[in-house]
């Protein structure tokens, strides 16, 4: 029998590309070279360039313009800048276009075949970026993962081919190939090119009783945004073969008998190759993007086998096997793997009116947060829905039914909110429903509310069963909660103590931030600077009627050590939160109460500098992780080197873009170079023109792409177990480049 390879979990792997960007002063690009294994974690994206000298590597996939401001200096650090309000963009925009003021049918269109899919592919698949370009795979993954949901597949093999194709294969029953009554066509190239084609509708007819699949587009949006797409299906002994290019077939379906030893071979293999005229980033697939799916999707089909293979020609092949056949129990355990977990995983299962509810959770001594996944039909519910609506009203009232009945919680009036029960918890709930609705075809929020009723009732019924046959396990949960209830008490009397403090100072905001006049937070932008000297040249050389500063005095608090109470007493802390209006951790995000939608983390290019980058993300992502998901959160990039030769002068943004401009130079040719150490070494000027102004700044969007990594590399790198991050360093040491070490 081969030898069944699984990935550690974790494996040091995931972390590789965070710890490169957070730790080593080297510059973004710097990390080009490695970029192909990079973490899944973080998705960058960095702001326009008017200079095509300034090219980064593929991490940074999309082009962000600033909009509402054209800056531009004529002169000293006072000069002019021009601005475009709102009220004047609006009268712009009023303007009569030119051209033709006809408005008659000739000018209605309608769409026929896949032309809608390519006319508004971001409808589809939600953009034409690096996210629109892995959903493709996920459509035919889904597929795949709907056959072994049904029980006739048992293995899935996906292949990122060296030219950027990829080929997904199943063992499952294989698409239909006969005629079909309706289209006059085979039912493969039916559902190849016929939008809400498919047999996943439900009812007697539906050829599965639960599948992610729902609207009948995933297979055909997949061939009308591809350049090429073949497709071979082995049914019955036979081998069917059909190519098309953009939606449409180019080949005839062809078919041949199949050899002796494979006549009992069965299933469906496509392999595409994504449209260059569709997408607008470049055609190239992330391995560590897809295999985070994959593990996913390995870990919610315990009986599955998924295999994923990277071609890269000469060079060695990306392998990957996925098999747990421990299913959520194993799940749990790895997100848990850096943690102290208070007791053993907790597993059940429950089927109620043809709904099944599979949950496995974990509470963990040295987390202060929770993380809780939902899943429906093995799709990922980003959003959350009625199931996990069920999981969090049922926990909550049964922990404190139990704390009431057990008299650990004796004051009638006290009672334990959702957020206190949760602390410290690691929950995955899937579900499989005949009929989910969800939003969109994203699907990324399940809105059936008999899935609801469902989950409560199991969740409240193996909850407590359990923890009445293990009392000391309640009793370490209700500590775990009543502590944390304790602590947000805390939290709360030393939140009425700023807001105090605040009052008698006259002022709500904290005194070292130099506010912006702009009153509309979508205008207005805040630099969070290292230090005064950094504060004082980025609030002499920024525009003051949409950019802020706010300086920091040291290193902040890392809230992954801590609770919420220690957490509120941290000057700094509270700073950021007044100043931002962040409001309280555990609320609903309101993103009109920001007072800025882009905070921009803005820190020297040194190692403590990098550190203080890091624990800015931890108390974003664990404080307020919606602000990822909004795109608020942007990382400033300051040129590394000036370069000065006679009275023109360069500025470089990393050591690749330095070499190209010495190049550029004669050989006797005579400069100098500067090496910036810190933010506050630049003068005003020259900080607007490098790192303020939206026209020539490099700008990062920071995007959480996995929570369920996030998670795992946010605990692994900043919680209180040093051996994980000791095995992090020893295995990752010979990937580092000594000469990016600010040593």
């Amino acid at each position: 029998m081969a030898l069944l390879l699984r990935p550690p979990l974790p494996h040091p792997l995931h972390l590789r590309f965070l710890v490169h960007c957070l730790f080593s002063s080297s510059s973004p690009s710097s990390s080009s070279s490695s970029s192909s294994s990079s973490s899944s974690l973080l998705c960058f994206h960095r702001g326009a360039l008017p200079l095509s000298s300034r090219s980064r590597s593929r991490l940074f996939s999309r082009t962000r313009v600033s909009g509402g401001y054209s800056s531009r200096r004529n002169g000293g650090v006072g000069g002019a800048r021009a601005f475009m309000s709102s009220t004047l963009a609006s009268e712009v925009f009023q303007e009569r276009p030119g051209g033709s003021q006809g408005y008659g049918s000739d000018q209605i269109q309608v769409l026929e075949g896949l032309d809608p899919v390519r006319k508004r592919p971001g409808m589809y698949i939600g953009s034409t970026g690096s996210r629109g370009l892995h959903h493709l795979v996920y459509e035919i993954l889904d597929n795949a993962i709907d056959e072994a949901q049904a029980g006739y597949a048992s293995k899935v093999v996906v292949v990122l081919h060296e030219d950027n194709s990829v080929s997904i294969t199943d063992n499952g029953r294989g698409i239909p190939t006969d005629l079909h009554p309706a289209t006059k066509k085979s039912s493969l190239e039916t559902v190849l090119t016929v939008l809400h084609a498919g047999g996943k509708f439900g009812g007697s007819s539906s050829g599965y009783s639960v599948s992610g699949g729902l609207h009948g587009v995933g297979l055909s949006v997949v061939n009308a945004l591809s350049e090429k797409l073949e497709v071979i299906v082995w049914r019955d002994g036979l081998e069917y073969l059909q190519k098309y290019s953009r939606g449409k077939p180019v080949t005839a379906l062809t078919c041949r008998q199949l050899s002796v030893e494979s006549k009992s071979r069965q299933g469906t293999s496509i392999r595409f190759w994504p449209d260059k005229e569709v997408f607008t980033t470049s055609i190239e697939f992330d391995f560590n993007i897809i295999a985070g799916r994959i593990r996913e999707l390995a870990f919610l089909n315990p009986e599955l086998t998924i295999t994923l293979r990277k071609e890269e020609g000469d060079a060695s092949t990306q392998y990957n096997e996925y098999c747990y056949a421990g299913g959520l129990v194993e799940y749990v355990k790895w997100l848990n793997s850096d943690k102290k977990p208070l007791h053993d995983t907790l597993a059940f299962r429950k089927v109620t009116d043809g709904i099944t509810v599979d949950v496995a959770l974990q509470w963990c001594s040295d987390s202060y947060s929770d993380t809780m996944l939902g899943y429906a039909n093995s799709i990922r519910t980003v959003d959350g829905g009625t199931h996990i609506d069920g999981l969090k009203a049922s926990l909550t009232r049964t922990i404190n039914n139990l704390a009431k009945k057990s008299k650990i919680i004796k004051e009638k009036d006290i009672s334990l909110s959702g957020e206190h029960v949760r602390e410290g918890l690691t929950c995955i709930v899937s579900v499989k429903v005949p009929n989910p609705e969800f939003e969109g075809q994203t699907k990324t929020r399940l809105g059936n509310p008999e899935v609801r009723r469902v989950v409560d009732q199991c969740v409240q019924e193996h909850l407590t069963e359990y923890l009445e046959l293990h009392p000391d396990t309640l009793d370490l949960i209700l500590s775990k909660s009543l502590n944390a209830l304790k602590a947000a008490m805390a939290a709360k009397r030393a939140r009425e103590l700023v807001r105090t403090k605040s009052v008698l100072k006259s002022s709500s905001l904290p005194g070292k931030l130099a506010d912006c006049s702009a009153t509309n937070p979508e205008e207005s932008e805040i630099f969070i600077v290292e230090g005064d000297s950094a504060g004082g040249s980025a609030k002499q050389g920024r525009d003051r009627r949409f950019q802020a500063v706010l300086p920091l005095r040291g290193k902040i608090l890392n809230i992954e050590r801590k609770d919420e109470a220690a957490m509120y007493k941290n000057e700094e802390i509270q700073n950021l939160i007044l100043a931002l209006g962040l409001g309280v951790k555990g609320e609903d995000f309101k993103k009109e109460a920001l007072r800025y939608h882009k905070i921009i983390i803005l820190t020297d290019a040194d190692v403590d500098g990098a550190h203080i980058r890091t624990l800015l993300l931890t108390f974003f992502f664990r404080y307020q992780k919606t602000l990822f998901d909004e795109g608020c959160i942007y990382v400033g990039v300051p040129p590394l080197y000036k370069v000065e030769r006679g009275k023109q002068a360069h500025y470089c943004y990393d050591e690749t873009e330095l070499k190209r401009l010495q190049n550029t130079f004669p050989a006797n040719a005579s400069y100098n170079i500067q090496r910036f150490k810190g933010l506050g070494e630049m003068m005003p000027l020259q900080l607007w023109e490098t790192t303020l102004d939206p026209e020539t700044r490099l700008l990062k969007q920071l995007v959480v792409e996995d929570a369920a990594e996030a998670n795992v590399v946010f605990s692994s790198l900043m919680g209180e177990r040093v051996d994980v991050r000791k095995q992090l360093i020893q295995s990752c040491a010979s990937t580092v480049n000594l000469d990016h070490l600010d040593i």
